[in-house]
């Protein structure tokens, strides 16, 4: 819903000179995806010694498990860098992958039972092993399974020049970098009102494989024998079969200024927690999870979007963030697009750039109890039935259509897209296809990918078996610029030196460098 305020700076970013200082903000993209063996099981193998270091390497690293690659891009100010970037990471990957592919799909490929699914490795320093650690914490926690599952992370800022027109035609008393806190924590606001708009758009997990363990859900029918699938389901990834976990259920995280979100995070990074002093920290001399607290590290809180501090700052993400301000939002919404061999194509991103700045620019009102509870209510019922025809979705007390609400918000954002078009850039363009999507459900990805299980009489896991097989098939036979391939040769080599010397340092013992890790909140 449009405010007064959104109006005026529109007004004021229609002058050709104001709406340039919106164009050129940073963009990144963390994107996970299954290592897998050509019949598609969780690969079993190390990550590839190719790759370098995945303790120490800037961009390829690994997320929850040794056979989860996580391909990061360096922040670059247009949406075609990033891409390429990413392109370029994949050919690189697939050049170090024997007899292996990349799942194409965010819901895993057939999978081990949980306690087979291996953690991520990161050698015997301090830093690694409090990294495998609270990997082991999450499946004592959560089960391994889950940790399985992949997305693409969009990373953004908007562009400085921007922070300082709004801060000299809207003048406050916070410093410059409490002003941009305060805005970038109304975005979260926003953003997290209109989250289930891009779990609708984007979603692409609307079935998986019935290895994937599951407690049931009643969104859940049987597609084939292979097969759990929603009917009119957007991204099960998103839903409480997925990232949206029943174990974090009481964790209340304001979003209503960064010293509330800083408060909740610290409260419950240093609370200990009944249901994780069960499991215990050591056992047999083996650590089970880093401690007790119902949050282990800040990373554990699962969120769909995340203020970020510097990404080179050295020190704990709460303590960035207060010493530094908000630097950066890491939308976490995306599922993996399996219809584009990246997993993400430049309409997606040029789409969540228009939202994030229409988040920005938009009133935040602060969101209390009732509002966060339709807020969570509104994003389950669009990841397990986002498509089902006439859906009322809570807003205010009462319900609206899910398309009508979805007009009116594309019907605003577009004024946004419009003032990032500039030669023809695509945003209005990437806001008008969304329209299309709005109004027949049948257009969206996950609507998509159930109709080419349905009229290819694959089950979901031949389907993604085969894109995946055909995606490497792609990557496999380009070829990296010789410039690229030798720094990315070269990194890797220097990432695994890096490695190397941080364990011939490690003197101190990891009991007590965990005792100064954790002293510093």
């Amino acid at each position: 819903m449009k405010h007064r305020s959104l109006d005026s700076r529109l007004a004021w970013l229609s002058d050709r000179d104001n709406a340039l200082r919106l164009r050129g903000g940073l963009r990144g993209i963390e994107k996970e995806s299954l290592r897998v063996d050509r019949r598609g099981y969780l690969a079993h193998t190390r990550h590839p010694q190719g790759l370098g270091s995945a303790l120490t390497h800037p961009y390829l690293t690994t997320d929850y498990s040794e056979a989860l690659p996580e391909l990061v891009t360096p922040p670059y100010p247009s949406n075609w860098e990033t891409l390429q970037f990413l392109c370029d990471l994949h050919i690189y990957v697939a050049k170090h992958l024997e007899d292996e592919l990349l799942w194409a799909q965010s819901m895993p490929c057939r999978i081990p039972s949980g306690d087979q699914v291996p953690i991520a490795v990161y050698g015997s320093s301090n830093p690694g092993k409090l990294r495998s650690v609270y990997r082991r914490g999450l499946g004592f926690r959560y089960g391994r399974a889950m940790q399985t599952i992949s997305g693409v992370h969009f990373n953004y800022s908007a562009p400085l020049q921007f922070w300082r027109l709004l801060y000299e035609l809207e003048p406050s008393n916070l410093s410059l970098k409490d002003f941009i806190s305060h805005h970038y924590m109304g975005a979260i606001r926003n953003y997290r009102r209109l989250a289930w708009l891009l779990i609708y758009l984007f979603g692409a997990s609307p079935a998986f494989c019935k290895s994937f363990p599951t407690a049931g859900s009643p969104c859940l029918g049987e597609l084939d024998a292979d097969t759990w699938f929603a009917p009119f389901g957007t991204s099960l990834r998103m839903s409480d079969i997925g990232y949206r976990n029943r174990s974090q259920s009481e964790l209340k995280i304001s979003m209503n200024s960064l010293d509330d979100y800083l408060g909740g995070l610290v409260a419950a990074v240093t609370t200990s927690n009944p249901r994780y002093e069960a499991i215990g920290v050591l056992a047999d001399g083996e650590y089970r999870q880093l401690n007790t607290n119902t949050l282990q590290i800040e990373a554990e809180y699962y969120s769909p979007i995340r203020p970020k501090p510097p990404a080179d700052n050295p020190h704990r993400p709460t303590v960035a963030l207060r010493d530094n301000g908000v630097k950066y939002l890491e939308v976490r919404t995306l599922d993996l697009n399996m219809m584009d061999p990246l997993g993400v194509n430049a309409q997606q991103l040029r789409f969540v750039e228009a939202l994030l700045l229409y988040c920005l620019l938009n009133d935040s009102p602060p969101i209390d109890s009732a509002e966060q509870a339709e807020i969570d209510e509104r994003d389950l019922l669009v990841a397990r039935e986002g498509r089902r025809p006439g859906l009322e979705l809570p807003r205010g007390g009462r319900t609206v259509e899910l398309s009508r609400w979805a007009r009116e918000a594309l019907s605003e954002i577009r004024e946004i897209a419009a003032l990032l078009d500039e030669d023809d850039d695509g945003y209005v363009d990437s806001v008008e296809a969304q329209v299309a999507s709005a109004e027949d459900p049948e257009r969206t990805p996950s609507a998509q990918i159930l109709h080419h299980i349905r009229i290819g009489g694959a089950s979901f896991f031949e389907l993604a078996l085969e894109t995946s097989r055909r995606q490497h098939r792609y990557f496999s036979e380009l070829n990296l610029p010789a410039g690229k391939e030798a720094w990315l040769d070269e990194l890797a080599r220097e990432s695994l030196a890096q490695q190397a010397r941080l364990e011939a340092e490690s003197g101190q013992s990891f009991e007590d460098y965990l005792r100064e890790y954790f002293s510093e909140v």
